[in-house]
């Protein structure tokens, strides 16, 4: 009689489990999406003007950041907060600047200060005004993608200057719920099409070289190779460990 009931309870486990298993099989075969879609609008947005100034300047140090543009994002796009006088911009992005398919790319909680150089400002700067116009008229990710797509294959937005630079130096971003800071570093925007020809003269991903070339980037609409370079401190002069 223990025998048969063993024999019972080994069968109906096994049975439940080969009914559960398409399941599963089925939930791992499709990738985990955190934030399906938009959060409402005021999420994305920080309660005060001087919170995002401050937080903003955080992307670089205060000899850059001090005398920069600051932008600030509002309900209707980002705005001019204080004039700046030594060409370079500050802002914080929001998640919809994220690769597309990134497993965050609604996340509200994504605040990464940047500040962009003026050849940066130019010609990398419209891409974020874009797709936060976009995001903010209630652009699903997937039209994002499309339009921006369009938009430079009908030359709309320009390309990389050479020369433009971001600076991501804030300890106190907040790029996804996986890296929260990662580290300091700047990044170095060139056309496409130069980017293997650049990682190689650069010595990019080599044994003991500082420069990292991010491949991924190339299969990104937007029409840039993108380098990052770290850097061993913060904004603020304390040291990244790296």
């Amino acid at each position: 009689m223990k025998r048969s009931i063993i024999t019972i309870c080994v069968v109906s486990l096994a049975c439940a489990a080969a009914a559960m298993f398409p399941v599963f099989a089925e939930a791992a075969a499709q990738p985990a999406t955190l934030y399906p879609t938009m959060a409402p609008l005021g999420k994305y947005l920080m309660p005060d003007r001087q919170s995002e100034i401050d937080l903003a300047r955080t992307a670089a140090p205060k000899s850059i950041s001090g005398h920069a543009t600051v932008w600030v994002l509002d309900a209707h796009g980002y705005k001019t907060a204080v004039k700046g006088t030594n060409g370079f911009t500050c802002e914080v992005e929001r998640s919809w600047t994220k690769a597309f398919d990134d497993d965050n790319f609604w996340n509200p909680r994504v605040l990464t200060p940047i500040c962009y150089n003026a050849p940066a400002t130019r010609s990398v700067l419209p891409y974020v005004i874009f797709e936060t116009k976009l995001a903010l008229a209630g652009a699903t990710e997937a039209m994002i993608r499309d339009r921006l797509t369009a938009a430079v294959a009908a030359k709309q937005l320009p390309d990389p200057e050479n020369g433009s630079v971001g600076y991501m130096m804030s300890k106190v971003s907040y790029i996804d719920d996986h890296v929260k800071a990662w580290h300091s570093h700047i990044m170095i925007y060139t056309p496409k099409a130069l980017g293997a020809n650049s990682g190689e003269s650069w010595g990019a991903n080599r044994d003991g070289s500082p420069v990292v070339y991010d491949s991924n980037h190339l299969l990104w609409p937007q029409p840039w190779a993108l380098f990052f370079v770290p850097v061993h401190y913060w904004s603020d002069g304390s040291p990244d460990a790296m």
